[in-house]
């Protein structure tokens, strides 16, 4: 054997030994950006990993702008998830309303649901359809349903945001009133409101990110959480909570984040908070009203995370939306 075959060897065996340990370890452990490719069609989710940790939730009393339901300020500890780049668009949203593609499932699935057992939409009552826009109008029933077929999907496990992952999330870091800091003249460059938006719905990553690579986590279209709204929250919580999420059984009111294309740049503050209203059916023609649909509500949306600890199949459900006669 020759002295260079010898040292080829040698070198392929330590590379060996440095990588099996990677490659042996459960996907929960590896904890990355990766994109969620749906089979059957070229498009994807970008996933980026969010480092869990301590932040303090809520708004000074300082803060321009505040609210008295975004306080007391509170110390919330969260837990590692990843976190869709953008807002899920019209062309994603399509595939599960569609649902020619759920015969596409990867070979090996670490979570096995029964994709034909999952309620598929209804179409929406107007044609909103705009490929790499976001999708509007969706209750937060149907949000969290297309969280589940897409859990059935790919084997992985997905949901809506809680409101304090939601924040975390927006923050990224930051503290101040915004993922930017305090300047409000700098949200032309990372959203769209009232004064920049010309009235309409923009187009996902036309802004700049936030420290965390998230695109409009201010504005363009509100984002539709797990949680109830209640204004009382962070006093029924308390300080040092960990991974909270309220919960309550009524229809309304339910929390959306991040302000719209619609709204004063206050409302696009990392602590501000609103909430659904019945007036979000006005048009609504069915009796009872809409599972999947909220008329009026042009302006709310969604992105999905997935938690690095995925819950076991008997526990699933629970960060689910259950089915109700109407939302």
């Amino acid at each position: 054997m020759t002295l260079m075959l010898r040292t080829n060897i040698k070198y392929l065996i330590i590379i060996q030994l440095i990588l099996c340990p990677i490659l042996l370890l459960p996907q929960s452990q590896i904890f990355n950006t990766y994109s969620e490719n749906l089979l059957g069609t070229k498009l994807k989710i970008n996933m980026i990993p969010i480092d869990g940790n301590q932040f303090k939730m809520g708004s000074s009393s300082k803060e321009k702008g505040r609210k008295n339901d975004e306080g007391p300020t509170i110390n919330v500890l969260i837990d590692d998830f990843w976190i869709s780049d953008l807002e899920i668009t019209w062309d994603l949203f399509e595939l599960f309303l569609n649902r020619e593609i759920d015969k596409f499932k990867p070979a090996s699935r670490k979570i096995k649901l029964d994709i034909d057992a999952i309620s598929g939409a209804t179409a929406p009552y107007v044609n909103y359809n705009k490929k790499g826009y976001p999708v509007i109008n969706v209750t937060q029933y149907a949000a969290s349903q297309f969280c589940k077929w897409l859990t059935a999907k790919t084997g992985n496990y997905y949901r809506l945001p809680t409101e304090a992952e939601w924040e975390y999330a927006c923050r990224a870091g930051e503290s101040g009133a915004f993922s930017f800091g305090n300047n409000a003249r700098k949200m032309d460059d990372y959203g769209w409101f009232k004064k920049n938006s010309q009235g309409k719905i923009q187009h996902g990553k036309l802004k700049r990110p936030n420290a965390f690579g998230l695109y409009d986590m201010h504005g363009n279209v509100a984002e539709w959480v797990l949680d109830s709204y209640d204004a009382k929250t962070y006093i029924v919580w308390g300080n040092g909570i960990e991974n909270p999420v309220r919960k309550k059984k009524g229809i309304y009111p339910r929390v959306v984040r991040g302000g719209s294309f619609k709204d004063d740049i206050n409302d696009l503050r990392s602590a501000a908070r609103n909430h659904s209203t019945p007036s979000w059916k006005q048009r609504d023609p069915q009796i009872p009203k809409s599972l999947w649909w909220h008329t009026d509500a042009t302006h709310v949306g969604f992105r999905i995370v997935r938690p690095r600890d995925e819950p076991k199949m008997d526990e699933l459900d629970k960060m689910w939306v259950p089915p109700k006669k109407e939302y």
